[in-house]
């Protein structure tokens, strides 16, 4: 690659990073939540008799600590709740509440809208191309930083 295409490739992903995550931001806000918080409360939906703390950090690639103090954010909106897993009193399950669930399709009209303002106007064609070609990176990316490959489409 030559300098001049490096230095393309870094300053549009580094600026789309920085505006996706903005609008992400925005979106977000409207419904009470914070960026991250919309894929911890959608994936702990998926399970509904809920994750511990560490399958959850786990299941999201972060620290156990990171998935506690985003956890904490998110009881005061009353979408989990913890119960005691009990063949180990020293770990709580967390369960998506009936309010948790009436708030996943507003995060998934939210991810909807974001993806058709960023990508809408772009030829059908194109947008494959474009997808397969930020898919493949990712996975390049996560080689590269050890992290398991994405289960989930």
């Amino acid at each position: 690659m030559e300098a001049s295409e490096v230095r393309r490739v870094n300053r549009a992903l580094n600026k789309m990073s920085q505006l996706y995550r903005a609008a992400k931001a925005r979106r977000l806000a409207a419904l009470g939540l914070h960026p991250g918080q919309d894929v911890l409360l959608w994936v702990l939906a998926q399970e509904p008799a809920g994750m511990t703390v560490s399958q959850l950090a786990a299941h999201l690639g972060i620290e156990q600590p990171t998935a506690t103090r985003s956890l904490a954010r998110l009881e005061s909106g009353g979408w989990f709740r913890r119960e005691p897993v009990p063949t180990d009193r020293r770990q709580v399950r967390v369960v998506v509440t009936e309010a948790g669930h009436r708030l996943l399709p507003d995060i998934e009209r939210a991810w909807a809208e974001l993806a058709e303002l960023t990508m809408g106007a772009v030829d059908p064609a194109r947008r494959e191309l474009a997808i397969t070609a930020l898919e493949e990176a990712n996975e390049r990316l996560r080689e590269l930083v050890g992290e398991e490959p994405l289960t989930q489409g």
